[in-house]
C-alpha cells in the first residue's frame, strides 16, 4: 500500500498523473463494510465503534479491522476522549467522492428535514 499521507496529499480528482492516487483511495473504500462506514461519518460527522457497531450488525473485531484500513488509507482519523474514540473523515478526496456517490441521498435527506422544519 502507498504511504497514506503520500495519497492524502498527491490525490486531486482532476489532474489525469494522480489517477494511481485516487485508485488507492477507491481500493480502500471498495469494500461494502468500509464504503458504510466512511458514509456514516461522512453523514454525521463522526462517531464510535459501538455506535458503528450497531448500525452496522457487525462484530466490533471486524469493524475494527476496518477502521485500521481506512485509517492506514489516510482516509479517517480517530480523536480519543478517555476510553471512547470518535473517528471522523480526514480526506477532503474521500468527502468529495463521497458527494459525488451520494448527492441523490443527500438532496433527498435536505429535502426530508427541510419539510420537517415546515409549521
Amino acid at each position: 500500500m502507498k504511504d497514506s499521507k503520500f495519497i492524502e496529499e498527491q490525490a486531486v480528482l482532476a489532474p489525469e498523473d494522480n489517477l494511481p492516487q485516487v485508485a488507492e483511495i477507491l481500493k480502500a473504500i471498495a469494500h461494502p463494510v468500509r464504503l458504510c462506514i466512511v458514509r456514516g461519518l461522512w453523514q454525521r460527522g463522526g462517531c464510535n465503534v459501538a455506535h458503528m457497531q450497531h448500525c452496522l450488525k457487525e462484530p466490533q473485531s471486524t469493524i475494527s479491522q476496518h477502521l485500521a484500513r481506512l485509517r492506514a488509507a489516510g482516509i479517517i482519523e480517530g480523536e480519543r476522549s478517555g476510553t471512547e474514540i470518535t473517528y471522523r473523515l480526514k480526506s477532503p478526496v474521500v468527502r468529495h467522492l463521497l458527494e459525488s456517490v451520494f448527492e441523490k441521498e443527500r438532496d433527498y435527506h435536505d429535502m426530508e428535514n427541510a419539510e420537517e422544519n415546515v409549521p
